[in-house]
């Protein structure tokens, strides 16, 4: 393997551990989101709820930066083909991160009650829709995107915003979401006692056991459906492109993978043991064990997703052969090695600074501290 092909490698398995970051950070914030009406039942224990990731929320959306410019620079064709195709679910996506911000800061800034159920709201649905939207795209990339491209690699998507949310992306989104649940609820045990940490014990041992048999449904499902295969390319030296492959379809294609290298199967069970570990965590009432153990879920379900994909990013349903892979969507040489470096540089530091700031704010967040109003509470 030559050097630009060890930088695409490379690039596929860190845009993967953004990913998993993304997942694990951001998703356990909008859990709280989704959650903050089912575990906190009063004004008071919604704002204890919200102030338990008030020091962490903004900072993890860098998480959201880091992806969206890795595929940007790292797979150029991977970004125009999704971006330009996905108009409705950016834009959805767009309102939705827009308005969260909103909630946190305007929600107690006016104490009339139908002000505050009204943000109360608008962070459950920015909470809940962005996961859900996350989990359906990876869906959807098993089922394959409707598109192709011209002879000059124009892409043309011709699918639609309903065709989107077939069967099997609705259990794939419910699954993030079910993940991000289980996340979020035990973040508010970390952080909440008494009755708040009492729901979210229950809540999330259900999420757990939700997202177990979700992500069982789902391999049975990826087992039965058509898969992708290459099996054909440019020669060597030619320029890698999409109007120069061949690619088949077959059933139970996407595990092919796994029965060429066995050992990618410690990656389904170490999703599978995460959630079985959140749950019995849960149960015992030891959150933050249950959170590392939910972090392993979600990187054990992704890895999943990656491992069976590989070497496809973008699948095309229009026209297999048309499938943007690692090899045919990747920036040049020069820029994978740059970037690299980069990264090399200011990934340890972003989990460094992140590390630093949870130890910071460790601790349950007082109740009574809020009542008295503390000036840098939400």
């Amino acid at each position: 393997m030559d050097l630009y092909a060890v930088a695409q490698v490379i690039w596929w398995l860190l845009l993967g551990v953004l990913l998993m970051g993304l997942a694990v950070m951001v998703g356990m914030d909008m859990g709280v989101g989704a959650i903050l009406r089912y575990v906190a039942r009063s004004d008071l224990e919604r704002r204890v709820a919200l102030n338990i990731i008030g020091p962490h929320w903004d900072g993890n959306q860098v998480w959201f930066i880091l992806g969206g410019g890795a595929i940007f620079a790292a797979f150029p064709l991977i970004y125009a083909t999704a971006f330009s195709g996905f108009y409705v679910v950016m834009l959805l996506l767009l309102w939705t991160m827009i308005m969260r911000p909103l909630g946190f800061e305007y929600r107690s800034q006016i104490a009339q009650p139908a002000w505050r159920e009204a943000w109360d709201w608008v962070l459950l649905v920015s909470g809940a829709v962005p996961m859900i939207v996350f989990g359906a795209a990876f869906g959807n990339l098993f089922r394959g995107v409707p598109f192709h491209f011209a002879w000059n690699l124009t892409s043309f998507y011709t699918g639609s915003f309903l065709g989107l949310l077939n069967p099997f992306a609705i259990v794939t989104g419910v699954l993030s979401l079910s993940l991000a649940v289980m996340m979020g609820a035990l973040t508010v045990m970390n952080g909440a006692e008494g009755a708040m940490f009492q729901r979210a014990r229950g809540l999330a041992q259900a999420a757990a056991g939700t997202g177990l048999a979700l992500f069982a449904i789902g391999g049975f499902w990826v087992h039965a459906m058509p898969g992708y295969r290459l099996t054909g390319g440019p020669g060597e030296g030619v320029p890698q492109t999409p109007l120069q492959q061949a690619v088949t379809t077959a059933p139970g294609a996407w595990l092919a993978n796994f029965g060429a290298h066995p050992i990618l199967w410690l990656v389904p069970l170490a999703g599978f043991a995460g959630m079985i570990g959140a749950w019995l965590a849960a149960r015992a009432g030891r959150s933050h064990l249950g959170w590392w153990l939910g972090a392993l879920a979600w990187i054990g379900v992704i890895g999943t997703a990656g491992a069976a994909l590989f070497p496809f990013m973008l699948p095309s349903s229009t026209d297999p052969s048309m499938s943007l892979t690692v090899w045919n969507s990747s920036s040049s040489e020069t820029t994978l090695l740059w970037m690299a470096g980069f990264a090399a540089v200011f990934m340890p530091l972003i989990l460094w600074y992140t590390g630093w700031a949870f130890w910071v704010m460790r601790g349950k967040v007082s109740a009574e501290k809020i009542a008295r109003g503390d000036e840098h509470a939400y």
